[in-house]
Parts: C-alpha cells; sequence; structure tokens
C-alpha cells in the first residue's frame, strides 16, 4: 500500500505540472496583448509607449516566455498564485471568494445526478413490465444528447420566467441552486443510468446469480445486494471522473444562470488574459480532480476485495487458488 500511494502521488505531482504548463502555453499562444487587453483601447491610447513598458515590467510581461514560465512554477511550488491582471487582488482571495459558491452547485447536481442515474438503471432492469424498462432505457441517451446551455436556457423559461418558482440567476440561498445543480445533474444522471444499466444487465445474465436465485435469495436482494454491487464498479469510477466534468460544466451553467463562481471567474479571467488567475483556477481544479480520484481508488479495494487479491503475487502451482470468485457463487 505506501509503494502505491507513493505511486499516485507522483501521479498526480506529473498532472498538476502537466496542467500547469499546457494552460501556460495555451494563454501565451492566444492573439492579443495583456497589456492592451488589461487596460483597454482608450487606456492604451492615452499611454505613451515608456508607459506601457512600464506596465510590463511591473507584470513581468517584459521577460523572455521561459522567465515567466519559471516565476509562475516557482511561486506555485511555495504557495503563491500571483496577483490578478484584472483586479489588482490575490488570485488566491479570488478563488477562495468564488469556490464556496460553485462548489454548492457541483456537489448538489453531482448527487443529485449519481443519485437519479443510479435509480433510473435499477428501475429499468429491475421492473417486470418490459415497456416501462424500454422507457426507462430510452431516457438517458436524451439527457445525454441535450446540450447543458440549452437546458439551463430551458429552464430559466419555464421555472423562473413563467411561473416564477425559483429564481432565475444570483448567489441568494438555497433556491438559487436548484437549477443550477439541476442543468449540471441532468447529463451526468444520463452517463450514470447507461453504464450502470448496461452493468446490470450483464450482471444478471452471470452464473453466480443463477446460483445465487437457487440458493433460494429474493428477487430483490439478488438484485440489490449481488448484482448491483458488482455492477456499479465502474460507475464508482466514473464518478470520480465526472468532478472534472461538473468543473467544467460550471463555465457555462454559472454564465447562464449569473452566478459569481469559479466557473464565471475562469470565463472573464480567458477573456481578460488574466494570466495567473487562470493559472491558479486550473492548478485548483487539476488537484481537486487529482484528489477525488485518489479517494475512489482508495475506496474501490474496500467495495471490491477482488482488487486487492489480483495484486497479490501467487506462485503458479497456486495460481488457481488466488481466483476471486464473485459474491453468491459456489465453488
Amino acid at each position: 500500500m505506501p509503494r502505491y500511494l507513493l505511486a499516485r502521488v507522483g501521479q498526480a505531482v506529473l498532472v498538476l505540472w502537466a496542467a500547469f504548463t499546457i494552460t501556460f502555453l495555451i494563454l501565451y499562444a492566444l492573439p492579443g496583448d495583456a497589456v492592451s487587453l488589461l487596460l483597454g483601447e482608450d487606456g492604451e491610447n492615452n499611454l505613451t509607449a515608456e508607459q506601457l513598458d512600464a506596465v510590463r515590467v511591473q507584470y513581468g510581461l517584459d521577460l523572455p516566455l521561459y522567465q515567466q514560465y519559471l516565476n509562475r512554477l516557482g511561486g506555485l511550488l511555495t504557495g503563491d498564485l500571483g496577483m490578478s491582471y484584472a483586479s489588482n487582488r490575490p488570485v488566491a482571495d479570488l478563488i477562495a471568494e468564488a469556490i464556496p459558491q460553485t462548489a454548492q452547485i457541483a456537489f448538489a447536481g453531482l448527487a443529485l445526478g449519481v443519485t437519479l442515474g443510479a435509480a433510473i438503471a435499477i428501475a429499468a432492469t429491475y421492473t417486470r413490465f418490459a415497456w416501462l424498462s424500454r422507457l426507462l432505457t430510452a431516457i438517458p441517451p436524451l439527457g445525454v444528447a441535450v446540450p447543458s446551455f440549452w437546458l439551463g436556457l430551458m429552464l430559466l423559461q419555464v421555472v423562473s420566467f413563467r411561473y416564477g418558482l425559483l429564481p432565475a440567476m444570483g448567489n441568494e440561498g438555497l433556491a438559487s441552486v436548484v437549477l443550477p445543480a439541476v442543468t449540471l445533474a441532468i447529463p451526468n444522471a444520463a452517463t450514470v443510468a447507461q453504464l450502470l444499466n448496461k452493468g446490470l444487465e450483464s450482471t444478471l445474465g452471470q452464473p453466480y446469480i443463477e446460483t445465487a436465485r437457487a440458493k433460494g435469495a429474493s428477487r430483490r436482494r439478488v438484485h440489490l445486494r449481488h448484482a448491483l454491487r458488482n455492477a456499479a464498479l465502474p460507475t464508482l469510477t466514473l464518478a470520480g471522473l465526472m468532478v472534472g466534468g461538473v468543473l467544467g460544466g460550471s463555465v457555462v451553467t454559472e454564465t447562464v444562470f449569473s452566478r459569481a463562481g469559479l466557473g464565471r471567474l475562469t470565463a472573464t479571467s480567458v477573456s481578460a488574459r488574466d494570466v495567473p488567475t487562470v493559472l491558479g483556477i486550473v492548478v485548483i481544479a487539476a488537484a481537486l480532480y487529482v484528489v477525488v480520484n485518489l479517494i475512489v481508488d482508495l475506496v474501490y479495494p474496500l467495495v471490491d476485495p477482488r482488487v486487492v487479491t489480483a495484486r497479490r503475487r501467487t506462485p503458479i502451482g497456486r495460481a488457481t487458488a488466488a481466483i476471486p470468485t464473485p459474491e453468491g457463487a459456489s465453488t
């Protein structure tokens, strides 16, 4: 286990460095000048060439690209995310103010998406009515195909503008979280439902399921304990990957619902070529993504002990004894 954790930490550091480097290069490859965007057309025209050079020196934009990269990387290693070009405030403060607003809709959307998707998949494979199973199975592809921005706009039009049930925008109260969370949850629920539904269909056809039935296990026990436990393993991995999708989706969602969160801060910072702020957001998002997936990797063996068994080195003559038996099967 210590070697495994050390390897995962090394991979995490590599991912963070790659995310930082790629983002830095992309931002500097974009057309336009950061100083021009910072000052605006009127501000740039009112300054002399010497004053413009002084602004570049102030923000370190006069240095060669590699030197700017090393300075940014060195600041990151010391915990200094730098100062925002656009607001002239510490990037860490801007991110700290935006994270709670994004966390509200992100975690609510993720929890709602996983719960709704799992409920659809379980109901589709558990029901005895073929027409209901087909109907439930047809819902997830529709959820995947619907664009998030269109879904958000439709929710605004119907729920907020037509019936006035929930606020259309803003960050005030739990009511303002509902529509953005639903917008994020629908695509996630559709993905979870598709994957879990296929897993349950495949698992219910395994021999050990027939063995469990033959031993007198009830239909509900076979479905929810034996089949669901094994079929949910790929969904557990997907839940970790969905964190990145939720963070990416928050850019569109917070723009549609005018929420002052991490997604909206990202959009405005990219438009303004605010390099320190964008780099700080990317690093924080990548770190969260890495931590969540590390937690999933650690939880996975608890859900499926066969993962631990498969890692053990077993002599060739005893290889058969190390093969795990699915839950419910007889040996």
